[in-house]
């Protein structure tokens, strides 16, 4: 990439901005307001990821459906989202940050208003899958308007207050779930989302920045062949798992054909992403993100950092419930010291960081977590608060130190005319990390020692996102990269 590193680790990975006026823009006088309104957007995509699972049973019963298309109303949400996450961040880079969330959120709350409303699995399903396209506009959008509205000297802190208030609406998100279910039924679900994307929008149309245009034509055929390759491949991971599983010894050769093929289509899918890129005049990913060592090397680290953390995700319940004989609602109580050590914690190491620099951070957020998950495999034996919820608070002050400035580094580490992108190929990466992390999680638990095996996988990928970090070159202050209003 074509940017000066002028700045040493040592300095820190984000460095102050030029004055807006030097940009050629006005510093957003309400900036606070525009940080509320991409909270608030994102919360909507993580209280209902989080919300609607308590739901199932209700609305399994009351469809009188089977357990696969209950499934469905998970992995067409998940699908849609790991696939067009990318094509999010480009859109908001093309077409203007504020402008491509505002329109993520009056998508996403209309698809709400329609799962609520949805009289049949398959009417669900579909506004499922509306969902997943919006929430892969709201979330990089959001984060794109975040680093253009603060300065750099400030975004790791911002960044940060973002980061928090999703964890915590994510903690929150299965008792809320749940009293609205039992309340009002599991429609009420879906009716938190359209008045929080009415207020969202109405607050970035009084206090978002003008968006200025980027000389940008969208590659259309690119984001096509892209969302057909990420989406076959985020199928065929999200089959290996207890229900991918079962289909597999239902009917071993026509699932190991089906699987060999999708997944061979979506290499093919990269690979011919990668060769239409290098010719097009106006590619999606520009070749220089592929030459900015810092950029890509944030990318690894996030995608083994996250991978690794899926991991734990998945197996940990099955040991809480299944050995440990906890019920589920005390199974989710044990993830809560993780979820509110990242709620609370992470403006504060955000903003700590804005002042020491993210290197140490990026080194030991994944350090932490790797010592967390070697923890909880050697006191496994042991008791509930030794085996569980002390690595648990581990991991969640770990992962504290590490959201904000593993996020704030990444959109450093591009011009401001790439944010957008920037941050569509960071949450793309994440969400194949996800998935990823629970097919290799479902491979391992089937063995005796799979709790252990899985852990200590997840152990070494963390510390190797550490080391990937460690090595990774300073993103400098970047340019403007062309006029951005937002």
């Amino acid at each position: 990439m074509t940017q000066s590193f002028v700045e040493q680790w040592s300095r820190g990975v984000v460095d102050a901005e030029p004055c807006p006026r030097e940009l050629g823009r006005e510093a957003p006088p309400w900036r606070g307001m525009v940080l509320m309104a991409c909270v608030l957007a994102s919360s909507m995509a993580f209280i209902d990821g989080t919300a609607l699972p308590v739901a199932l049973p209700r609305l399994r019963a009351d469809f009188g459906a089977d357990l696969a298309s209950v499934q469905w109303v998970l992995n067409g949400y998940m699908l849609a989202l790991a696939s067009l996450t990318l094509i999010g961040g480009a859109l908001a880079d093309a077409y203007g940050k504020a402008r491509m969330l505002a329109l993520g959120c009056v998508l996403f709350g209309l698809a709400s208003a329609a799962c609520a409303m949805a009289p049949s699995p398959a009417w669900l399903i579909t506004a499922r899958v509306v969902q997943g396209a919006a929430a892969a506009i709201v979330t990089p959008a959001s984060l794109a308007l975040i680093g253009a509205t603060y300065p750099r000297a400030e975004r790791n802190r911002a960044i940060g207050i973002w980061a928090a208030a999703s964890a915590l609406t994510t903690a929150g998100g299965p008792v809320l779930g749940g009293w609205l279910t039992e309340t009002f039924g599991w429609p009420s679900v879906f009716w938190i989302n359209p008045p929080i994307a009415v207020v969202t929008v109405g607050v970035l149309l009084i206090f978002a920045p003008k968006d200025g245009r980027i000389h940008r034509r969208f590659d259309v055929i690119g984001a096509a062949i892209l969302a057909s390759a990420l989406g076959a491949l985020a199928w065929a991971l999200s089959q290996i798992g207890p229900d991918g599983a079962q289909a597999a010894a239902d009917a071993p050769a026509e699932m190991g054909t089906v699987l060999t093929i999708v997944t061979g289509l979506g290499i093919v899918g990269l690979a011919l992403y990668a060769f239409w890129e290098g010719r097009s005049k106006h590619p999606m990913t520009p070749p220089r993100l592929v030459a900015n060592h810092a950029f890509l090397g944030l990318n690894v680290a996030t995608l083994m950092i996250y991978g690794a953390v899926s991991v734990m995700f998945f197996l940990l319940p099955f040991d809480l419930v299944d050995r440990r004989a906890l019920s589920s609602t005390d199974a989710g109580l044990v993830f809560l010291p993780f979820t509110l050590g990242v709620g609370l914690l992470s403006g504060v190491f955000g903003g700590l960081a804005d002042k020491i620099g993210a290197r140490t951070m990026l080194i030991v957020g994944p350090a932490g977590a790797a010592l967390a998950y070697v923890w909880m495999a050697v006191s496994r034996e042991g008791s509930l608060l030794l085996g569980v919820i002390g690595p648990m608070t581990l991991l969640g002050l770990s992962f504290a130190v590490l959201v904000a400035p593993l996020t704030a580094s990444v959109l450093s580490s591009v011009d401001q005319a790439d944010e957008g992108l920037a941050s569509g190929i960071n949450n793309a990466a994440s969400r194949i990390a996800q998935l990823a992390g629970v097919a290799l999680a479902a491979g391992v638990a089937s063995f005796d020692s799979g709790y252990e095996v899985g852990l200590a996988v997840a152990a070494l990928t963390s510390l190797g996102g550490a080391i990937i970090a460690a090595v990774t070159p300073t993103p400098a202050a970047a340019t403007t990269g062309g006029p951005e209003g937002a």
